[in-house]
């Protein structure tokens, strides 16, 4: 081969492995005409996508997702959290909010507080707990969206909480910082705190009491969580630290499906939930952005924008 040939070539392998690692993101692009799903951990977002690919809907694919989230995330939003929901159905032109966030028990009065001492809301333990709204979540949003059966769309998460996964660096930061809370509870100590420290980077972990409540979820439906054997451990583990969480609390609970909130920000319509989310927050820092100039560098950005009448 010339020189000269051999040249040019070594110089346009260079180049594209020069541009390669300028990326400002981490990984390639993963690409499918199924559908995007787009969240916080690898295995979750590859739980969705496989969910639209058999079908299902993009609530089946984020119900599926977000169950293993809860396994692969234990500091973010599980089982044990609440849900919001927006949801855009192509077919009909509608948008549609969902608000799956539980109240506090009937016997977490201000009466209560005074008796006990507490003057301001707790920030953690027993008595900042509410009734967990994720499950009921799902299962509203499922039976007005879904496609496939309920029961398929736990099959990640279970299998990740019952034969584990390896933990990614930024999981394990999370966990490292969390330790001396961690150590405050034995029952965290012991799922958790795997040899008594949080796993290491790429240690496999798994959390095999998880998958059991999944696996029941799968089967049994939301009332395995707020009537069944979930529940009762609920309230039991509740009682044993002296809060006040009834069995009628959960069994009572159900979201509410709500009209979003929109503004219009610079020709643009923007959507939130009403309160007792905080997404009105936002909408109102908009209402008030307009009303400053924009800097030089907005102007910039803005001018290499397109504008759109309708979300």
């Amino acid at each position: 081969m010339p020189r000269s040939v051999l040249l040019w070539s070594l110089l346009i392998v260079y180049a594209v492995s020069l541009s390669a690692q300028e990326r400002s993101y981490g990984r390639s692009m993963v690409i499918s005409d199924r559908g995007i799903v787009a969240t916080s951990h690898v295995l979750a977002s590859q739980a969705g996508a496989q969910i639209l690919a058999r079908g299902g809907s993009a609530i089946d694919a984020a119900i599926a997702a977000n169950a293993v989230l809860g396994v692969t995330e234990p500091m973010m939003n599980g089982i044990g959290g609440d849900l919001f929901l927006i949801y855009w159905e192509a077919k009909s032109g509608k948008l549609y909010g969902l608000n799956a966030s539980g109240w506090a028990p009937r016997g977490l009065s201000t009466d209560f507080f005074k008796k006990q001492g507490v003057t301001a809301m707790p920030q953690d333990g027993i008595h900042s707990v509410t009734v967990p709204g994720a499950v009921e979540g799902w299962s509203q949003a499922h039976k007005r969206f879904g496609k496939l059966p309920w029961k398929e769309l736990f099959g990640p998460a279970i299998f990740y909480a019952e034969h584990g996964y390896p933990v990614p660096e930024f999981i394990h930061g999370y966990w490292a910082d969390s330790l001396d809370k961690l150590k405050q509870s034995p029952e965290a100590q012991r799922i958790h705190l795997p040899h008594g420290k949080p796993p290491e980077i790429g240690e496999m972990f798994s959390n095999p009491a998880l998958a059991k409540a999944l696996r029941l979820i799968a089967e049994q439906g939301r009332d395995a969580f707020y009537k069944g054997e979930i529940g009762q451990a609920i309230l039991k583990t509740s009682s044993a630290l002296g809060g006040t969480m009834q069995a009628d609390d959960l069994a009572d609970f159900s979201a509410e499906w709500v009209e979003p909130l929109s503004i219009d920000y610079r020709g643009w319509r923007v959507y939130e939930l009403p309160p007792n989310g905080q997404g009105m927050a936002a909408l109102e820092m908009l209402n008030i952005m307009p009303r400053s100039r924009p800097t030089k560098l907005a102007r910039r950005a803005g001018s290499s924008c397109t504008r759109r009448s309708k979300p």
